[in-house]
Formats: structure tokens, sequence, C-alpha cells
């Protein structure tokens, strides 16, 4: 497979250009020059800062002329949102942060040469979809941690798109994209909204309870903007202090929108109160059944499957069987019947094939 290498210095080029020559078929370029190697590249790798105006602009520049690349990886310096922001809006398909190790970086170009569309095009309408639902998850994160206004109508236009994906193609294909091409928050929102759909069409739900589900799904995490990434993503169990900080996320998340026209009373509900369970035991508000609104409760449930299918760099992926029992076992505190009808999301209802924090 042909791998084209860009950097924006020759150290960086030449480290890289090491790493894969034993194995790939390497052309390179330093970034800005006149080289059109990636032109017959099934894979792009990008070594940059993105915090440089001038290596956005080029890159820009270059990544316009690169829709037939399947694969286009960044290897960002620092593990903060500008940088994932810039990374999905030049079309990053997966982002790691350096310092990378050769053995992941190679899975994911190992992993970029499996098929990307199959014979209805699925995994490549999955793609697609999560792309754009990543930039826009990416953006919103990034406005709200600087205070300025959120997207509201491109967040639910992308959450659109999810949801015409899932119905055309099934939740199976859209889980294993999310999985393979993003990583943490974003991964989690993803799966959440994908998930959310999908019960919401087994259930029946109108066009209009059905878009109000899906935005919820996209907006219930925003909180998580002003939580930092070294809790959100910390690999061992959270201490008292951290777990108090991640509980506050859903009011921070509400008060980010709150006043917004754009964002329905139920969607605010639902961001808010997400963390609920129907014993009073859930938080910010510990409310009880009566008080908790039906959005809320599908949400609820998607949230936390989501939470336990996601893919995380320390730790295996969850069977779907085992997260499905523990949702089972989580008495008193989810609507039984809808627990009963989510089973055939999670364990893969016909027209489709399933595979927090």
């Amino acid at each position: 497979m042909p791998v084209h290498v860009v950097a924006d210095t020759v150290r960086k080029l030449s480290d890289l250009c090491t790493a894969l020559e034993q194995q790939y078929a390497v052309t390179c370029e330093l970034l800005g020059s006149a080289s059109n190697g990636y032109r017959d590249s099934d894979a792009v790798i990008v070594t940059a800062d993105l915090r440089v105006v001038d290596n956005i602009a080029a890159l820009k520049e270059m990544f316009g002329k690169l829709a037939h690349v399947r694969k286009r990886i960044f290897l960002i310096d620092q593990k903060e949102r500008l940088s994932t922001v810039q990374a999905l809006a030049l079309g990053a398909t997966c982002i790691l942060v350096n310092p990378v190790a050769q053995a992941r970086l190679l899975a994911q170009l190992a992993d970029g040469n499996r098929p990307e569309v199959n014979s209805n095009g699925a995994l490549r309408s999955s793609r697609e979809a999560a792309s754009a639902g990543a930039v826009s998850i990416a953006s919103m994160f990034s406005a709200a941690l600087a205070g300025k206004p959120v997207d509201i109508n491109g967040t639910i236009g992308a959450g659109s798109r999810i949801a015409d994906c899932i119905t055309e193609d099934g939740l199976g294909s859209w889980l294993d994209t999310v999985r393979r091409h993003h990583e943490g928050t974003y991964q989690h929102c993803l799966l959440v909204t994908g998930v959310a759909v999908d019960f919401g069409l087994s259930l029946g739900l109108t066009k209009p309870d059905l878009e109000r589900l899906y935005s919820a799904a996209m907006f219930h995490d925003i909180g998580k903007a002003r939580i930092p990434l070294a809790i959100l993503d910390k690999p061992g169990q959270l201490d008292a202090q951290e777990r108090a900080l991640i509980e506050t996320h859903p009011a921070a998340g509400h008060e980010v929108l709150m006043g917004n026209a754009g964002v329905s009373p139920e969607i605010l509900d639902a961001v808010r109160h997400h963390h609920e369970y129907l014993d009073g035991s859930g938080y910010p508000d510990a409310l009880c059944a009566a008080s908790i609104a039906d959005i809320v409760r599908i949400l609820t449930i998607s949230d936390i499957f989501s939470a336990l299918i996601e893919h995380r760099s320390y730790r295996e992926t969850m069977p779907r069987e085992q997260a499905y029992e523990i949702i089972q076992n989580m008495q008193g505190k989810l609507e039984k019947p809808l627990v009963i009808a989510f089973r055939e999301v999670a364990l893969g209802r016909k027209g489709s094939a399933v595979g927090s924090r």
C-alpha cells in the first residue's frame, strides 16, 4: 500500500519515514512544498503543529484534492480540543497523539486496508456520517469551552445525517466505523446518537420525537467540554474529587445550551437529566420516576450501553451481550419495559447488527 507522509519539520519527516518504510512504499514531503506524491497514495499521514496558521492553510490546499484517499491519519502534538477540531475539519479519518507507538500507527494503516465499501455502500455511508458528526461535536465542544455560541443547527443537521445512516444501513456498520476511527468523548457521543436512533426506530417513535431524541444525544455530553481531558480519558478509576467533577457535566451542559432558541425544553431536560435513575440515585437532581421524561429514559439506556461497548485503548471492548446483561441487572434504576424492548437493539435487531462516564 502506497503511503504518503507530510510533516512540518525535517526531523518529524525523517522519523516517520524510517518507522514506515520497511513495510510500506513511502513517499514524503515537507508541508508547503510542491510535491504531488499523495495523488497515488492509499493513505496520507500528517504530522504538523495545527496551531500554526500557515500549516493549516497549506493543509487545506492539499486536502481539497484528497477525497480519493481512504486513510487520512493526523498525528497531533498535543491532545487539545482545538487541534482535534482542526484535524477533523481538514478531513482526518483518524487522529493520534504524539508520541505515537509504532505498533499503533502500523495497526491503523493495516486497518485501513479493510474494504471501506460493502455491497450496499453502508461502510462508506457510515464513515461519511461519522466524519460529519465528529466535526460537529468537536466544534461544539470547542465553542462551549471558549464561551462562544454553539452551532445548534449544524449539530442537529449532523444528527440528522446519522439518523439517515442508521435508518438506511442499520446499526452494525455505524458501531464498527465509529469505534474504528474515533476516540474518547467524541466516539461516545457518536455511539450514543447511533444507538438512540436505532432504539427510537425500534420503538416506532414519530419523526418529531426521533428528531428530539437524536438532537438530545448529540448534545447530551456538551458539559464535558469543561472537564479536563486528563480526567475524561483517565484509564484508571476516578477518585472522589474527579468523580464529583465529572458529575457536574449534565448541569454544565444545560447551562451552555439554556436560552438558545434552537434547543427545545425537551432536549434541555434530556441534557440535564440523562444520568438520573428511577430510584432517585442519579445526578444532578436526584429525580425519581415520575419526574423523568420518556426521552430521558430512552437516552439513559442508550448512553449506558454505548459507554460499555465503546473502544478504549486501555481495555477490551465489552461484548454487546455482556453490556446488555449489565443493563438488565440495573433493577429499579431503568424502566423495565424499555430495557426489555432494548434487547433487540443491543443484541442485533433485524436490519442491524450491534458489533460512562
